[in-house]
């Protein structure tokens, strides 16, 4: 049995949750693909996959080959598409990873225009917010926010973010005004689950210190899109990022408060592994999305500066 051909039916096991699944995606019997895995797991002497009636779990030891075999099959099909040379037209499976929001709200729309300009090329929107490792996951394009950890990336900077404070306009009218941080204690804060329940803010004028708002809030949710809407409905004052509530600030659904108190931008880039640039595929995507995403940002930035 072709080793390298077991390793994609493995990783598209993977991938797919089910060997079933995997074999309706290949055009091969569940058997098919079982045998693959089992001659792969006689190869390297280790079960690879625990098997129940209804789904496949990694073991430890496939953990470990599965990141292997993505890297693997990437650099092959990165290995043709070099040797084919800069003219090869764009084709083939174009795998991106972005946190959720950001994902939806601003990458999905350039990926679908992408796909509309480049029709030998499909595409895998990943959406986590977690950290992804490009290269064990098998994947070509990240779309960051914030600083930049790994500096054996390529990063392209397409814009800046910053964190902003909001209220509905009849919440802000009921209650006490808000002129500087120490203000927030007066108020029902809606707050995210994975975030500590204070909020810190840039030092005032001739201090260096850092000013820290502790708060019990009244709301905590999990999700971005429940903090918003809660937002938008009164419940109480929220930080979000500025692209989260743009829509919101623009409607005029929220209004932006400790705009002189906010925190200096962050960074967006797009990366991509060392190398992965010389893949059509990649640089086509690469080239048509940082003029829109650098468009997109900016003038994200101007529409909450101007609030």
């Amino acid at each position: 049995m072709d080793r390298l051909d077991a390793m994609k039916v493995f990783v598209l096991a993977v991938d797919e949750g089910s060997l079933a699944a995997a074999g309706r995606k290949l055009g091969r019997s569940p058997a098919a693909v079982s045998r693959a895995i089992a001659f792969l797991e006689q190869h390297v002497g280790a079960e690879l996959l625990h098997r129940t009636t209804r789904a496949i779990k990694l073991s430890e030891e496939g953990e470990r080959y599965v990141a292997i075999c993505r890297r693997v099959l990437t650099e092959l099909e990165e290995a043709d598409d070099i040797a084919a040379g800069p003219r090869t037209a764009p084709r083939g499976l174009l795998t991106i990873t972005a946190p959720v929001v950001s994902g939806e709200m601003v990458l999905r729309p350039i990926l679908d225009a992408f796909l509309d300009a480049y029709p030998t090329v499909s595409a895998k929107l990943l959406l986590f917010d977690r950290a992804v490792n490009l290269i064990e996951e098998g994947i070509d394009i990240a779309l960051r926010i914030g600083p930049l950890a790994d500096s054996a990336m390529v990063a392209m900077r397409v814009g800046e973010i910053s964190r902003v404070v909001v209220a509905a306009p009849r919440y802000l009218k009921q209650h006490p005004r808000i002129a500087e941080p120490g203000d927030l204690a007066k108020h029902q804060i809606v707050a995210m689950a994975h975030l500590p329940h204070s909020w810190t803010f840039a030092p005032q004028a001739g201090s260096s210190a850092a000013r820290t708002v502790q708060f019990t809030p009244r709301l905590v949710v999990n999700s971005t899109y429940a903090a918003v809407a809660s937002a938008v409905a009164g419940r109480g004052v929220a930080r979000m990022y500025s692209y989260q509530v743009a829509e919101q600030v623009a409607r005029g659904e929220l209004e932006i408060v400790l705009a002189g108190d906010a925190d200096p931008e962050m960074p967006a880039h797009l990366i991509c592994p060392q190398g992965r640039l010389s893949v059509p595929k990649v640089r086509a995507f690469t080239d048509f999305a940082v003029p829109r995403l650098k468009k997109h940002f900016a003038q994200l930035s101007k529409s909450i500066r101007a609030r």
